[in-house]
């Protein structure tokens, strides 16, 4: 099985996945300057984009399991998912995107319960899930730190 260019630049979250150190970090930083594109930040532009690349990254995570292994480093289409994910519903500043950003990443380093466990599933659902759940987990957070209990603002 090959990839074609389009697969290769979408599911690699702009070849992100092909730097070859921390290439989650580098496609959480490539979701987070799409983001920053003025008006991305809006629910009907950014939930559509959400889905979109959610489905993208299924059929693409399938490809580059079956390419390069389980859950492979080239795949960061889940990381760019899971930085949107994140930012969810929350005001635009820099520092609620920076915030994010590196909760984020913790999250999806650690995940927590489920999302470790759904990791396990094979394929392109694999990849997917568990990076949406721990993204769901920090919008979650950042929703109620920030619209709740007033902090970051």
């Amino acid at each position: 099985m090959k990839l074609n260019f389009t697969e290769k630049l979408l599911g690699s979250g702009f070849f992100t996945g092909y730097i070859p150190i921390a290439s989650g970090t580098f496609g959480s930083l490539a979701a987070l300057l799409i983001y920053a594109i003025p008006g991305f930040e809006k629910p009907f532009i950014i939930i559509p984009a959400i889905i979109i690349f959610t489905i993208i990254g299924i059929y693409t995570g399938n490809k580059f399991d079956v390419v390069y292994g389980k859950d492979p480093a080239e795949c960061t289409i889940d990381e760019v998912v899971g930085m949107w994910i994140s930012l969810l519903f929350l005001p635009k500043t820099y520092i609620i995107a920076i915030v994010a950003f590196f909760l984020w990443r913790l999250f999806d380093i650690v995940k927590p319960y489920p999302a470790r466990r759904l990791e396990k599933l094979k394929g392109g659902i694999g990849i997917m899930i568990d990076d949406i759940v721990a993204s769901i987990y920090v919008a979650i957070i950042l929703n109620l730190a920030i619209n709740y209990f007033g902090l970051l603002k």
